[in-house]
């Protein structure tokens, strides 16, 4: 393990420490509307991904929020919420660990806080979009043109705290509580055979991992056989694994071979 990996896992622990001490606190209370922001921006996505239509994306300052679209595959809509913003977390962990990922995953979520807006935000969304759409573009170009590292941080304490506030919110909304309103209990109504309670923990279990697999590539990239290699060929290339995809794959052939002539 390098100075690199060390010095991430220290901040990354840093952080979770600080999350769950003011996790409840009004500190946090903007980063738990970001969290619902991308809950409910992944149920909008799940809907375009399904040829839906997305008519109204809103969040309230009571740290609900509602997506109203018409078509799409509701079977894949429904869940989208929880994991979608678990997806969030990990893809802001494991991109935070380079200046030019890092700076993609901010560029990307300033397109989604601005796209967001043209379906019919309230008030409080449109002021939650803004600032952070404002706050991210700072740290962008405070990155770039005045002082770096600083993005990496960002991004990192971004995809953190989305990724340990989905695995709460899954735990108090779905496991710990049936709520008749909640997404769990929409699965249940869809597959009866699954209780809301069982489909909390699937969520729950997939979140947790979801945050492990952001951490273990961020911690890839920022090891000494990636230091000169691009992104993907660093997760998949053959500095990584001691051979590329293509030996992977004549292994294979040789042993589908080797069984079909047996």
């Amino acid at each position: 393990m390098n100075e690199a990996q060390i010095a991430f896992l220290l901040l990354y622990l840093a952080y979770i420490a600080l999350i769950l001490l003011f996790h409840t606190t009004t500190l946090m209370y903007p980063f738990r509307l970001l969290t619902t922001f991308l809950h409910e921006m992944s149920h909008a996505m799940a809907c375009w991904l399904t040829c839906g239509s997305v008519r109204a994306i809103r969040v309230y300052d009571t740290e609900g929020g509602v997506t109203s679209y018409v078509g799409g595959c509701r079977v894949l809509i429904v869940p989208a919420g929880y994991v979608g913003a678990a997806i969030w977390g990990c893809v802001f962990v494991m991109m935070s660990g380079g200046r030019k990922t890092a700076t993609g995953a901010a560029c990307g979520l300033v397109a989604m806080l601005l796209a967001s807006l043209c379906f019919a935000p309230n008030r409080t969304m449109v002021g939650l979009n803004v600032g952070y759409a404002l706050v991210t573009s700072l740290f962008v170009y405070l990155e770039w043109y005045v002082f770096t590292p600083i993005l990496n941080y960002v991004v990192l304490f971004y995809g953190a705290f989305v990724g340990i506030h989905a695995i709460f919110d899954t735990y108090q909304d779905t496991i710990r509580r049936t709520v008749l309103q909640s997404d769990a209990y929409a699965c249940y109504e869809i597959c009866p055979c699954c209780l809301p309670r069982c489909v909390g923990i699937q969520w729950a279990a997939c979140n947790v991992v979801l945050q492990l697999l952001g951490i273990w590539i961020a911690m890839v990239q920022l090891s000494d056989e990636c230091e000169d290699a691009g992104w993907w060929e660093c997760i998949a290339g053959e500095g990584r694994w001691g051979g590329d995809w293509q030996q992977l794959g004549d292994k294979v052939s040789q042993g589908l071979e080797g069984w079909l002539h047996w």
